[in-house]
């Protein structure tokens, strides 16, 4: 089966595949393509995350080229094994409030067609969070700590910055997740 970085190099070296929206990806689609030096299991997802800002909700859900989109995109993807999956609205998931002014480019595989972002790694970090103490995020959030060397006071902040869906099981996994996040800060802090 395919990996989500290798469909897009191959979508990218035929130009069969242009995509003009910007919405940031997140999840392991986003830690595949933004960080050369990530984990092997990170290039095996199978689908795509995005955030759909709060300013652009109403449109979209009344755009139906954009739902026709998606799902023409998901019939491409399919015969390769992959597809997308979860379009978030920004404010159903763990972010800082400014998250859209920290938007970075994905420049893995280089795209001449194709112009991809995600968020900061501090609020890729939260967006981690959302399943609370689950072993596969929480491996995850060890790799972007180390990788961008953050440290504890980084991560506290934006921890304190982070908005909260108003969901009691969200909430829940916000509490959950802080006191391992903050364990990571700590052990990968740098001392020098």
């Amino acid at each position: 089966m395919s990996s989500i970085g290798s469909i897009a190099s191959e979508r990218q070296k035929g130009n069969e595949l242009i995509i003009s929206r910007t919405d940031p990806f997140i999840g392991r689609a986003a830690l595949a393509l933004s960080f050369a030096n990530a984990p092997e299991e990170m290039n095996h997802t199978l689908d795509v995350d995005v955030i759909i800002p709060v300013s652009e909700t109403s449109r979209l859900q009344e755009d139906t080229a954009f739902w026709d989109a998606q799902e023409a995109a998901n019939r491409e993807l399919e015969k390769d094994g992959l597809y997308i999956t979860h379009l978030f609205e920004a404010d159903q998931i763990f972010l800082r409030r400014d998250w859209q002014q920290h938007l970075l480019p994905v420049i893995r595989p280089p795209t001449r067609w194709l112009q991809l972002f995600r968020p900061a790694t501090l609020d890729l970090i939260l967006t981690k969070m959302m399943r609370g103490d689950d072993p596969q995020d929480l491996a995850d959030i060890a790799f972007l700590i180390q990788h961008d060397h953050l440290t504890l006071v980084m991560v506290e902040n934006a921890l304190a910055e982070a908005v909260i869906p108003d969901l009691a099981e969200l909430r829940d996994a916000f509490e959950r997740a802080k006191p391992q996040v903050r364990e990571l800060a700590k052990k990968f802090e740098r001392t020098d």
